[in-house]
């Protein structure tokens, strides 16, 4: 996948890495790492620019934002409590949990996506939950534009100044992405733990 994200921005400039990283933010899989190190290591060998590889990168990254927000925007609170009164008793949960996971979102959800948009995988994924807690939408806008110029700016910068040791950033970017998925991993554990104990006090 990596020599066809790197041939592919080569041949369509500008124009290959806004449709990547839009891409990417649908599909996460698609590393963005790459497609941001590269780019940097592009200002360095072709009229392409930091600054415009930013743009470019940017309104890719927020028009996917954009389609998973809406998503989750039509996947609304309504819709999930309807699922739950169907398989709530399988999945051990309860209306009022979704409710109260949507006024979390409503209170933190901000800062929420904009720290978010700087974690691999979930940088992508947090515009759905945001969509279904139906957050303002140019307050959504504004931070994941934030965040993600953040994280644009960074590893942009960091390609063009290692310039063809490029891949080295991508291979200590998949370190740091499996840290975050381990952390990611263990918060939800623990927090699971915590909710299953929180329900058999409340029974």
């Amino acid at each position: 996948m990596e020599n066809w994200i790197t041939e592919f921005m080569e041949q369509f400039g500008y124009i290959g890495i806004f449709l990547l990283i839009a891409l990417e933010n649908v599909f996460p899989p698609i590393p963005s790492e790459v497609i941001l190190t590269f780019g940097g290591f592009m200002t360095t060998y072709s009229d392409l620019t930091m600054t415009g590889v930013i743009i470019a990168a940017t309104l890719g990254s927020v028009l996917g934002a954009v389609i998973l927000y809406g998503a989750g925007y039509m996947l609304n609170v309504d819709r999930l409590e309807a699922i739950i009164d169907k398989w709530g008793k399988y999945l051990r949960l309860k209306k009022e949990d979704v409710r109260k996971a949507d006024a979390w979102f409503d209170k933190y959800g901000y800062w929420t996506v904009l720290f978010c948009r700087m974690i691999p995988l979930i940088r992508s994924l947090i515009s759905i939950p945001a969509g279904m807690a139906k957050m303002k939408f140019g307050l959504f806008l504004l931070y994941t534009t934030v965040g993600t110029l953040i994280w644009n700016v960074i590893l942009v910068s960091v390609g063009a100044a290692v310039g063809s040791s490029w891949e080295k950033i991508v291979a200590f970017m998949d370190v740091y992405s499996n840290i975050a998925y381990g952390i990611i991993g263990a918060g939800l554990i623990v927090f699971f733990i915590w909710f299953m104990r929180r329900r058999k006090r409340a029974s």
